[in-house]
């Protein structure tokens, strides 16, 4: 048995290790990109930065840790990540680590490479963890799981998993509210939380909300230094496949060239096209918008500044579902 505050030495060591220059960790980054085109440099980095930023440090962990009870006994948790992102499982990972079960993890092909090898330098340091974290493709046999997809998928979970404690998450995003009195700084910034990971993440923002009589060039001004995300040629092909569409069935859109901006009351939006809607009473939008199962976050400088939604927390829990509570008393 590793005891938590040895954990939390790893960990601390493991957030240096992820913000050294170190080969083998240059060599799993480049590997990671490799295997999948969306995970470029800038958003890996975008990745590292808030893990060891938000989560690995020694007072975060500690202040984290000690709100919770330790679990009556060891359980074996099943985690199926997703692979959106780079590392987007971390969170779920260091829940599952620190709390004290051992880890049956189930990696997406989509991101398969970094968090294995963040482990392996953790057994390096504290042979133990072998026995404690196990990858694996299947999770038959834990005794809770937490399982991450969309909506079609969680209906598998929930036929799979559902007699067992879980947690399931589907699909989730995450809009913008603008007051009109933003800078052009608060703007620029907004638009780290649209365009970071090529808006992939349920922490960005898909859409965004205008007062009404909002000027949107005020908007698009704001984003022009992210133009060049246009030369990335998965992302191009999602401008110019609903270009084509919104063309094509004649649906009112404006554009800047690399982003395409559409009115619609819908939350989500695919990859190169934000939607907007306008509104008149702004306590009226925020009632709808904490009741919507749909939003991961609200990004308006008053709950998260701008350019802040990828920095969530320790106690930022995806879904608002406290995993390691649910950790703490299986």
């Amino acid at each position: 048995m590793v005891p938590l505050q040895r954990k939390i030495e790893l960990l601390v060591r493991l957030g240096e290790y992820m913000q050294s220059g170190h080969d083998a960790w240059q060599n799993a980054k480049d590997w990671a990109k490799n295997r999948n085109a969306w995970f470029d440099d800038e958003n890996i980095e975008l990745a590292i930065a808030g893990i060891t930023g938000c989560f690995l440090q020694a007072g975060l962990l500690e202040d984290w840790v000690k709100q919770y009870p330790a679990p009556a006994e060891s359980k074996i948790v099943g985690i199926v990540m997703a692979g959106n992102i780079p590392l987007v499982g971390f969170h779920d990972f260091l829940c599952g680590f620190v709390s004290g079960h051992t880890l049956h993890i189930k990696l997406s092909s989509k991101d398969d490479i970094l968090l294995p090898h963040l482990v392996s330098k953790l057994v390096e340091w504290q042979p133990e963890i072998a026995n404690l974290i196990v990858f694996a493709d299947n999770l038959k046999g834990c005794d809770a799981y937490i399982a991450t997809g969309s909506n079609n998928t969680a209906r598998y979970f929930e036929q799979y998993f559902g007699k067992y404690p879980h947690i399931i998450r589907r699909n989730r995003t995450s809009v913008a509210v603008l007051s009109g009195n933003e800078t052009a700084e608060d703007l620029h910034d907004l638009g780290r939380d649209i365009f970071s990971y090529y808006g992939l993440g349920c922490r960005n923002v898909t859409k965004v909300f205008f007062p009404e009589g909002y000027d949107i060039n005020l908007l698009l001004d704001g984003l022009k230094p992210y133009g060049d995300i246009i030369h990335h040629h998965k992302y191009k092909n999602n401008y110019d496949y609903y270009l084509a569409i919104y063309l094509l069935n004649k649906i009112p859109y404006i554009s800047n060239d690399f982003l395409l901006m559409v009115e619609n009351k819908e939350p989500f939006s695919a990859v190169s096209v934000l939607h907007y809607e306008y509104y008149a009473d702004k306590a009226a939008l925020s009632t709808n918008l904490q009741s919507d199962d749909n939003i991961q976050c609200v990004v308006d400088n008053v709950n998260i500044s701008y350019g802040r939604s990828q920095f969530p927390t320790l106690s930022n829990y995806a879904d608002g579902v406290d995993t390691m509570m649910f950790l703490s008393t299986l």
